[in-house]
């Protein structure tokens, strides 16, 4: 890969699936009740994100609101599928490109990543769902399946670079590479004290994945 390589993909807010037939109106209010659910959850928390103040932000009542989602947690469900959904999009044309090389694809993902972390939405979302999955079972249950999906592309990848490795080797690389970059984002996340270092901070941890992808022994090796 060139000096000068430079990713071009980046990460949509949310992404859906596609509209069936011709009639969108209400797939359209639904997409307008995420995306306001979205703004409240970045700007004012988790807390503030109550079904009322989403229905007054999108400027409809609270009856049609329920209509589409006729509790918090199915909205927080969508909400939250949107959000990852936007994130395997993003994986999937770095994953699946032929004839390049898994070091680069590798290099790619994490690049991504890395740069995601210092957007205002990714600085402030995560954070707050940690917090939350400590004491909400529902939150805890949803933020560890959007890990989980979000790592699958990683094990991939991984599995191409060290076929030798076992499934559970694969999986605890990918798992460290993932806790490794997330855990950047209280320093040098948007707004953060060290932002301005993560240009230099991702050149170090992409080296160090990739060392440890190609020269990590296997836990059946392990001394």
């Amino acid at each position: 890969m060139s000096k000068d390589h430079k990713l071009a993909i980046t990460v949509e807010d949310l992404a859906f699936p596609p509209r069936q037939g011709g009639y969108t109106k209400g797939h359209e209010t639904r997409e307008e009740i995420l995306r306001s659910a979205l703004q409240i959850l970045v700007d004012e928390g988790y807390r503030a994100m109550s079904m009322r103040r989403v229905a007054t932000e999108c400027g409809m009542k609270f009856g049609n609101l329920t209509y589409h989602f006729p509790t918090r947690e199915d909205l927080v469900r969508e909400l939250l599928d949107a959000v990852i959904s936007s994130y395997e999009l993003a994986f999937e044309q770095i994953s699946h490109r032929p004839g390049v090389d898994p070091r680069e694809r590798l290099t790619d993902m994490c690049k991504l990543i890395l740069e995601d972390i210092r957007t205002k939405k990714t600085t402030r979302i995560f954070p707050e769902l940690w917090a939350l999955s400590n004491h909400d079972p529902f939150v805890l249950a949803r933020v560890q399946d959007l890990y989980r999906r979000a790592r699958a592309p990683l094990i991939e990848i991984i599995g191409e670079m060290r076929p030798d490795l076992g499934q559970e080797d694969r999986e605890c690389i990918a798992l460290f590479i993932s806790v490794s970059m997330e855990g950047t984002t209280p320093f040098a996340g948007y707004e953060k004290p060290f932002e301005p270092r993560m240009p230099a901070i991702g050149k170090i941890a992409i080296h160090s994945f990739i060392s440890l992808v190609e020269t990590y022994p296997g836990s059946g090796e392990a001394q």
